[in-house]
């Protein structure tokens, strides 16, 4: 079989019309994640968590419904036995937020609560951009760089009904980290550090009670 010159300069063509529409993917996917991130992050300092909850993912969305039943089912040995975030959110959330409104709640509920009144700082975000963006399938990862510096961190996002979305879950590590180190600069026990952040936080002293399950 004899192929023409012509054949091999369409074959040719076509192939290079290939690369270009999946180039044109991924920069379009780079764009949509860097979107979705300035999105995120305007909400936050914006306290507007409906817009916010449009940008975080399945992972973080069912991550506040797991710290919603901990608020309402999880007794004091319990919330003692966890790790520092979570054992400051559950204790923040029934500290700040009436019962009955935690009663009345679903997980995206409470997110959206959380960024409504200004429960999670805006510090997290203000000097906060992306790197380099790398993207197989439906995950990205985008570097994470503040003040302008890369730090060795990401950003996790996930493509879920054609909108690329953030993974709040994944920071939870680096924020455990900060917050040991915090404990330990402060001289003070981790349970003693957390109820002085929440009474500096609140002007109003925690009582005994969040320790104890609202339900």
């Amino acid at each position: 079989m004899v192929i023409s010159t012509k054949n091999i300069h369409q074959a040719i063509a076509l192939i290079v019309l290939l690369f270009l529409s999946f180039n044109s993917y991924a920069q379009s996917d780079k764009e949509l994640v860097l979107k979705s991130f300035d999105n995120y992050k305007n909400a936050i300092l914006t306290d507007k968590g409906k817009v916010a909850s449009d940008f975080v993912d399945s992972r973080t969305i069912n991550y506040y419904s797991t710290i919603l039943n901990e608020v309402k089912t999880a007794d004091s040995s319990k919330v003692n036995a966890m790790g520092i975030v979570d054992k400051l959110t559950v204790l923040t959330m029934r500290h700040r937020i009436a019962k009955k409104d935690l009663l009345s709640f679903s997980g995206k509920d409470l997110f959206i609560y959380a960024i409504d009144n200004g429960m999670i700082g805006k510090s997290s975000v203000v000097n906060a951009t992306l790197g380099d963006v790398v993207t197989e399938g439906n995950f990205s990862k985008a570097v994470f760089v503040v003040s302008g510096q890369e730090t060795p961190f990401f950003f996790h996002f996930y493509r879920e009904d054609d909108v690329w979305k953030i993974d709040i879950t994944h920071l939870f590590s680096l924020g455990t980290i900060g917050f040991k180190q915090m404990v330990e600069d402060s001289g003070e026990e981790e349970n003693d550090f957390i109820m002085n952040i929440l009474e500096t936080l609140t002007g109003k002293k925690p009582t005994k009670a969040i320790w104890e399950p609202i339900q």
